[in-house]
C-alpha cells in the first residue's frame, strides 16, 4: 500500500481528476495549501505599498492506493498536471504500513478498495 501526496496548480485539478477517473482511480482527499519552491513568488502592491508574496497557491490531493495502482495514479496525476512550466508541482509517493475503514473494521488491502 502507498500514499500519494501531489501538490499541483488550482486550475489543474480538474484536469486531474479526469486523467484520474480515466485510470479508474475515484478516491481522493483534496486540500487547499500554500507554498512556495523554484517560483519563488511574484511581487504586488497593496494599496500603494509593494509587498513579495511568496508563498502561492496550491492544491494537495492525497490518495491511498493498492501497489498494483500505484503506477497508473502517478501517471494520471502527470498527464493531468503537466503544463511545462515551473511550479507544476511535486508527487510524493509513501508507503502506507496501515489502513482501517472505520464502518467496517477492515484492515490493509481491503480497506483501501
Amino acid at each position: 500500500m502507498k500514499l500519494i501526496i501531489a501538490y499541483i496548480q488550482p486550475h489543474k485539478l480538474n484536469d486531474v481528476k479526469q486523467s484520474l477517473y480515466k485510470a479508474e482511480v475515484f478516491k481522493m482527499s483534496v486540500t487547499n495549501s500554500l507554498g512556495c519552491g523554484q517560483q519563488k513568488g511574484y511581487h504586488e502592491s497593496y494599496r500603494g505599498v509593494p509587498m513579495e508574496v511568496n508563498l502561492l497557491r496550491k492544491v494537495r490531493l492525497e490518495i491511498a492506493v493498492n501497489d498494483n495502482f500505484v503506477d497508473r495514479t502517478v501517471e494520471a496525476i502527470i498527464e493531468g498536471a503537466r503544463s511545462g512550466q515551473i511550479g507544476d508541482g511535486k508527487i510524493f509517493v509513501l508507503d502506507l504500513p496501515e489502513c482501517i475503514r472505520i464502518r467496517t473494521g477492515e484492515r490493509g488491502n481491503a480497506a483501501i478498495g
